[in-house]
C-alpha cells in the first residue's frame, strides 16, 4: 500500500529551494566572489545541494564560475568558486535630498555603474515636479544598460516619515510634503510598471553601513543622518528597527532644551533645533541659501572653532541619550554631521563621556561612514534588490529587460 503524499509537500520544497537560491545569491552579493566550500559551511548544506543551487543561479544568469583569486593554471584542481555574472540584474537607486536628487544604476555587489544628479528647487517643489525630474534622470542612467540585463526595481530614500505598509510619504517637512505617494508619481512619469520601494534616508544609511560600510560584522549600530534635519536608522541584533508604522528613529525631535527654539515640527526645543543645519548655519554665519549644502560649507570652514563649540556639546549630549537608550556598539555620523564631527571632535567626545552611562559608553565607538556620501544611495539599492534575495525566480520573472528602449519610447 502506497503512502499518501502529504498535502503541500511539493509546494514547501519549492519554497525552500527558492529561499536557498536567494540565500546563496545574497552571500555572493555580499562577497563579490566566494568558494562553494564557504557556501557549504555558511548555509549548512551538503556540497551537492550547493552545486545544484549554484548551477541554477548560473542558468538564471546571475552568477558564474570563477577561479580563486590569485590562482594559477597548472597541476592540481583549484577549488570551485562563484562570482557575480558580468552582465546581470541591476536596480535603480534614488537618494532624494532637500536640494538635489542623486540617481544611480547599481549592479549586484553594490557596484555603482552610472550616476547622475538633478537639483531640486528650494521653497517647496510640488511632488509631481520632483517626480518628473527623477524620472528623467532614471531614463538617463539606464539608457546605456546592456539590453539583456534585467532591471529588478527602484529604491528611493526619503528625508522624512515613510509608511512601511505602502511607502506613503507621511511627512517630509524640509520638502514641505505630506501624505504623498511619491513612488506612484515616479512610475507614472516613467510609464512602466516595476516594483518600487521607499524608505527613510537614515534607515537606509544604517542598512548600507551595516552590510557594506563601517558596520560590517556589527549587529548593533545607529546611523545618524544630517540632511538639513536629523534622523537615525537603528540596527539592533542585526535587524532594522522600524517601529509599528515604520517611523522609528526620529531622534531629531527628542526633547532637548525645554526653553529653546521653535522647531518646524511645532514643538519647542527639539534636539534638531540645536544640531540641525539651520542652527549650525546660524552659529557660523552661513547664509540660509547655503543651508542645504552645509556639509560642503563645513568642509571649507576656517572660522573660529569656538563658534561651533556649543553645537559640538549639544551633539555629544544628544548622542549620550541615544547611547543610553539603545546601547549600540557603533554610531555612524552621516551627512553634514561627518563634517561637523571633524571640526568639534573634542567637544562631542567630551559631552558624550559626560552624559552617557558608563556601561553602554564602554562598548560604543563613534565613526564616520565607511561608504562616504553614498551610504543612503547604497541603502536604496539594497531595498530594491531585496526581492531578488527573497525569491530570485519570481523577481527575475517580473523584471524589465531592455528597459532603456522602453523608457526612451
Amino acid at each position: 500500500m502506497s503512502t499518501p503524499r502529504r498535502a503541500g509537500l511539493g509546494t514547501n520544497q519549492e519554497a525552500v529551494r527558492r529561499h536557498n537560491l536567494g540565500t546563496v545569491l545574497r552571500h555572493v552579493h555580499g562577497a563579490g566572489q566566494i568558494s562553494r566550500a564557504e557556501l557549504t559551511t555558511s548555509m549548512g548544506l551538503n556540497r551537492s545541494t550547493i552545486a545544484d543551487l549554484v548551477g541554477e543561479l548560473e542558468s538564471l544568469g546571475v552568477v558564474e564560475r570563477a577561479l580563486p583569486v590569485g590562482a594559477r593554471s597548472g597541476a592540481g584542481r583549484p577549488s570551485a568558486e562563484v562570482r557575480l555574472a558580468g552582465v546581470g540584474p541591476y536596480v535603480v537607486a534614488v537618494d532624494l535630498g532637500v536640494d538635489r536628487a542623486v540617481v544611480a544604476r547599481v549592479a549586484l555587489g553594490g557596484e555603482v555603474v552610472e550616476r547622475g544628479s538633478v537639483p531640486i528647487p528650494t521653497g517647496g517643489s510640488e511632488a509631481w515636479q520632483v517626480g518628473s525630474a527623477v524620472a528623467g534622470l532614471i531614463r538617463r542612467v539606464v539608457e546605456a544598460a546592456p539590453p539583456s540585463a534585467p532591471l529588478i526595481g527602484i529604491g528611493i530614500s526619503i528625508p522624512g516619515l515613510v509608511r512601511r505598509s505602502d511607502g506613503l510619504v507621511r511627512l517630509a517637512p524640509n520638502l514641505e510634503w505630506q501624505d504623498v505617494s511619491f513612488g506612484a508619481i515616479v512610475l507614472a512619469a516613467l510609464g512602466v510598471d516595476i516594483p518600487v520601494q521607499l524608505a527613510n534616508d537614515a534607515d537606509l544609511g544604517a542598512l548600507a553601513e551595516h552590510r557594506r560600510g563601517a558596520g560590517v560584522g556589527v549587529d548593533d549600530l545607529i546611523y545618524i543622518s544630517g540632511n538639513v534635519g536629523v534622523g537615525a536608522g537603528v540596527i539592533t541584533g542585526g535587524v532594522r528597527l522600524e517601529g509599528a508604522g515604520g517611523y522609528a528613529g526620529e531622534v531629531g525631535h527628542l526633547p532637548f532644551a525645554p526653553e529653546g527654539r521653535l522647531c518646524h515640527c511645532g514643538n519647542i526645543g527639539c534636539w534638531e533645533t540645536e544640531v540641525g543645519a539651520h542652527a549650525i548655519a546660524q552659529a557660523i554665519g552661513c547664509p540660509e541659501s547655503e543651508v542645504v549644502t552645509l556639509g560642503d560649507v563645513l568642509d571649507e570652514y576656517a572660522g573660529p572653532p569656538r563658534a561651533l563649540g556649543a553645537t559640538g556639546k549639544a551633539l555629544g549630549y544628544g548622542l549620550a541619550s541615544i547611547v543610553n537608550a539603545f546601547n549600540p556598539r557603533l554610531v555612524v555620523l552621516g551627512g553634514y554631521l561627518s563634517s561637523l564631527y571633524a571640526l568639534v571632535r573634542h567637544e562631542v567626545d567630551g559631552a558624550l563621556a559626560e552624559r552617557a552611562l558608563p556601561a553602554p559608553l564602554e562598548s560604543v565607538t563613534l565613526s564616520l561612514p565607511g561608504l562616504g556620501s553614498d551610504s543612503v544611495l547604497q541603502g536604496a539599492a539594497e531595498i530594491a534588490l531585496e526581492p531578488l534575495f527573497v525569491d530570485p525566480v519570481a523577481a527575475l520573472g517580473t523584471a524589465l529587460v531592455g528597459v532603456g528602449d522602453q523608457l526612451a519610447g
